[in-house]
C-alpha cells in the first residue's frame, strides 16, 4: 500500500508503511513499532524474512519518520501509545476485526503496551524486544543518561544520505547494522535540507524522549495487560533496557522471557533475519 495516514490524539496524523507481505493472500497482520529515534522503514530487512507468513505494517510515531509532532506538544509517552493505538485499530477494522500481532522494539514496545491495555480484544499477542518499562528504583545511580546526552551530541546534517552512511558505518553502534537496515535507517530517516539531508527526529526530542522514558508509568499498568507477551532481550548490560527485560515479563498476566545473549539492544538492524525468525517462532 502507498503512504497511508490516520488521526491519531493531539491532531497528529501517523505516517503508515507496508513494509512486507501481502493481506489478500489472508495472512496475518503484524505492527512493527519502532524504537526511540528510528522510524517504521528502519524494519524493512526485518519484514522482508517475514513476507511469507505476514502482512507487515510499520508505523511512525509522533516526532519520527513521516509523522510531524503536534505544536506545542511536551513528550509524555501515553502519546506514543495512542500513536499506536489509532494504527491498531484502522488496520484491524481493514483486516475485518481480525486481532493483529505486534512486534515492537524498544519504545515501541511500550506503546503497543499502552495501546494493548486499553485495548485487549486488538492483539493476538505482543512480541517486544527489549521494551522500554522499569520498575522503580530508588537506589538507581543519578545523573543524566549517557542516552540522553548522546542523543543532544547526535549530528543532525549531512552533505547527503551517501555521507550520512558512510559516517555511520564507521563507528558503533551504527557500525555493527546489517548494511540494509543502515540504508534503510538513513534512506527513510533523513529528508532533504537545502544542499543536504537532515534527520526527520530531530536530536532534541529523541533526547526529551529518553529523558520521559523512566517515569512513562507503564510498570504500573502491566498486570492490566492481558495479551498474551513474548519480552525477548539480547545480553544483560548495564543502563540498557535488557536489565528491565525479564521483571517485566513478569509483571505481565500472560508474559514470558526469552534472552538471547549474543544480540544486543540494536538486534532488530544487527541481525534482522534473526530477529524476525524469533517472531516468527513466538506463533
Amino acid at each position: 500500500m502507498p503512504l497511508v495516514r490516520v488521526a491519531s490524539s493531539d491532531g497528529v496524523s501517523v505516517a503508515v508503511h507496508e513494509l512486507s507481505g501481502a493481506d489478500a493472500a489472508g495472512q496475518p497482520t503484524l505492527l512493527v513499532a519502532h524504537a526511540t529515534g528510528f522510524h517504521g522503514r528502519a524494519y524493512l530487512p526485518m519484514a522482508a524474512h517475514l513476507a511469507d507468513r505476514y502482512h507487515v505494517v510499520g508505523l511512525d510515531m509522533r516526532g519520527h519518520g513521516d509523522t510531524s509532532l503536534p505544536p506545542d506538544w511536551s513528550v509524555d509517552w501515553n502519546g506514543y501509545g495512542d500513536d499506536a493505538l489509532a494504527v491498531g485499530d484502522d488496520l484491524a477494522a481493514a483486516a475485518s476485526g481480525r486481532r493483529l500481532i505486534g512486534f515492537g522494539h524498544s519504545m515501541g514496545g511500550a506503546a503497543l503496551l499502552l495501546a494493548a491495555g486499553r485495548r485487549p480484544e486488538l492483539f493476538e499477542r505482543l512480541v517486544l524486544y527489549e521494551p522500554i518499562v522499569f520498575a522503580p528504583d530508588p537506589d538507581r545511580a543519578g545523573g543524566p543518561s549517557p542516552l540522553i546526552a548522546g542523543a543532544r551530541r547526535r549530528r543532525a546534517t549531512f552533505p547527503s544520505v551517501e555521507a550520512a552512511i558512510a559516517n555511520y558505518a564507521s563507528k558503533p553502534p551504527l557500525g555493527a547494522f546489517d548494511p540494509a537496515a543502515l540504508d534503510a535507517y538513513v534512506r527513510y530517516g533523513f529528508a532533504a535540507n537545502g544542499d543536504g539531508v537532515r534527520l526527520k527526529c530531530s536530536p532534541e526530542h529523541e533526547a526529551q524522549t529518553f529523558e520521559q522514558s523512566t517515569t512513562n508509568g507503564l510498570w504500573e499498568r502491566l498486570p492490566t495487560v492481558e495479551t498474551p507477551t513474548v519480552v525477548i532481550s539480547g545480553r544483560i548490560e548495564a543502563d540498557q533496557p535488557s536489565r528491565g527485560a525479564a521483571a517485566a515479563a513478569e509483571q505481565l498476566p500472560h508474559g514470558r522471557y526469552l534472552e538471547v545473549p549474543d544480540l544486543d539492544h540494536f538486534g532488530p538492524f544487527t541481525d534482522p533475519a534473526r530477529v524476525a525468525a524469533l517472531v516468527a517462532a513466538q506463533s
